[in-house]
């Protein structure tokens, strides 16, 4: 789990006092100065129907990465260099993504760009098919496979990180700003449900195919497209967004000052803390998330079945805390949290130190760090979007989310390649080794984020106050200046239908 929960996929709360929205008026994504407006219903619907497309698309993102994918590669004789560059290659691509923020914005539709951007790829997965078959049959050497799926991922995920920007924007325009953290803690309840039954389903189902393990993931992988195709669908039914609308705030505004505005993100001191954060705690930990699977799959050499049930136990803990992560962070703001529960994070590769194959390791100790690691990672995925949307401002704002993704893939890329090298060398330990180095990191990691301002936060030495039970309704922190109330029962209902998500693999549709 570990590996699919670090794919850290963004989305941004803001701990604004929720006020009742009477049923006739519209519900406003963006300041008042911006004509750009959705209706209440249109949210409502849009909502739903990102959950439905969350939902299918996490089957297929579940498919082609994860364990599946690993242990797929492994089959056909992959080491830790292969599997180094399949976790760095998203890393990588994410440096295209201010180049896809600069064409979408030029478009007049979010929607048809993001089919454009996401559709394709998802076919180009069709190629593995055959492939898969002609291995099979030995009419193509297994290491030629491997390449072709590594080459597959690498056009895939170019043509994909042209199109997470202005995806991202245009969740950032359907979810209102201040239950951000409550909607988006619910969807990804519904992602890790989803990951919770249908992982393990898959993960047996390849290790119990008749014709072996490579046929499995082949008829597997033939329903994850289908699946993803079908997501693609349900985008039809969420509201559109002109990102020329967005971003004008009056008739006198160019595409050039648009721009030459974006540039003045340089001087923007807040988003620059949280950009030298991301960028640092990307490289800490990439150095080891890919290679738990590994270590599980390859060093203990525990069958994949029983690596998906673990993964499928992450995805049970992140589903539960979702909701708890979201209202808190709703309440006392993301950064108190992402610093408390980062820090236990950090030390979590540690953990992994004393590790076997004993039946106490088996059945106890492997599934308590996935369950801590789904639970932790949930309040991590989950804030640090949140966070993000917090410290951007929304003119321009694809471009800030593109330079935020790109300098975490360089870093995270760095830190994959370094993890990766490590990894072979026995000298410093090995796998064990890259996790006590990666625990290290992430606490410095830390360090920037402790700088970055967040608005009406709590500070983080009095977040006891907020989870102590007998100050959890109704009290105000003079700290932190924050004040709790109720959520009225018009926002609750706005919530229950129209529950949202966030990607491990962020969200992509």
């Amino acid at each position: 789990m570990f590996s699919e929960v670090e794919n850290t996929n963004l989305a941004q709360a803001n701990p604004l006092a929720v006020q009742e929205i009477p049923e006739n008026t519209s519900l406003t994504a963006l300041p008042a100065n911006q004509p750009y407006k959705i209706s209440k219903p249109e949210i409502r619907s849009s909502l739903k129907a990102l959950t439905i497309e969350g939902v299918v698309a996490t089957i297929f993102y579940s498919i082609i990465g994860g364990a599946l994918l690993s242990n797929f590669l492994l089959d056909l004789g992959a080491g830790p260099v292969e599997i180094g560059m399949l976790a760095s290659i998203p890393q990588l691509t994410n440096l295209l993504q201010p180049l896809g923020a600069y064409i979408a914005d030029r478009t007049k539709s979010r929607h048809w760009y993001a089919l454009f951007t996401f559709g394709p790829p998802r076919l180009l997965w069709l190629i593995l098919v055959p492939a898969i078959w002609m291995v099979s049959s030995s009419q193509l050497a297994p290491h030629r496979l491997v390449q072709l799926t590594l080459a597959i991922i690498w056009v895939v995920n170019i043509m994909e990180a042209l199109g997470r920007a202005s995806w991202f924007s245009w969740l950032a325009v359907l979810v209102p700003p201040r239950f951000r953290g409550r909607y988006f803690g619910l969807r990804n309840s519904f992602l890790s449900l989803t990951s919770l039954i249908g992982v393990p389903l898959l993960g047996l189902a390849v290790s119990k195919w008749p014709g072996g393990t490579l046929q499995g993931y082949g008829t597997i992988l033939v329903v994850g497209i289908v699946f993803g195709l079908v997501s693609l669908i349900f985008q039809f039914f969420m509201s559109d967004v002109n990102p020329q609308l967005v971003h004008a705030t009056h008739s006198e505004t160019t595409e050039n000052s648009r721009w030459g505005e974006a540039k003045t993100f340089f001087k923007n001191s807040n988003f620059l803390k949280f950009l030298l954060y991301s960028g640092l705690w990307s490289f800490a930990v990439n150095i080891s998330a890919p290679f738990f699977n590994l270590y599980l799959l390859d060093n203990l050499n525990i069958d994949v079945s029983v690596v998906t049930i673990y993964n499928s136990l992450g995805a049970g803990a992140n589903l539960l805390m979702l909701m708890v992560w979201g209202k808190l962070a709703d309440r006392v703001g993301n950064r108190p949290l992402m610093i408390v529960v980062g820090l236990l994070v950090a030390l979590t590769p540690l953990l992994w130190l004393e590790a076997g194959t004993d039946p106490i390791f088996l059945w106890a100790w492997f599934p308590f760090l996935h369950i801590l690691g789904g639970g932790t990672w949930a309040a991590i995925d989950l804030c640090s979007g949140n966070l993000l949307m917090g410290v951007t401002p929304l003119r321009n704002q694809s471009i800030y989310f593109a330079i935020a993704a790109a300098v975490p893939g360089v870093t995270g890329a760095v830190g994959i390649t370094l993890g990766g090298f490590l990894a072979t060398l026995t000298d410093v330990g090995g796998l064990p080794g890259v996790f006590a180095l990666s625990a290290v990191v992430r606490l410095a990691a830390l360090l920037p984020l402790v700088f970055v301002g967040e608005q009406r936060s709590v500070r983080v030495r009095h977040l006891w106050r907020v989870l102590s039970p007998l100050r959890r309704q109704g009290a105000v922190l003079q700290g932190g200046g924050i004040g709790f109330q109720p959520f009225t029962e018009t926002e609750e209902e706005l919530l229950a239908v129209s529950p949202v998500i966030e990607p491990s693999a962020v969200d992509l549709p």
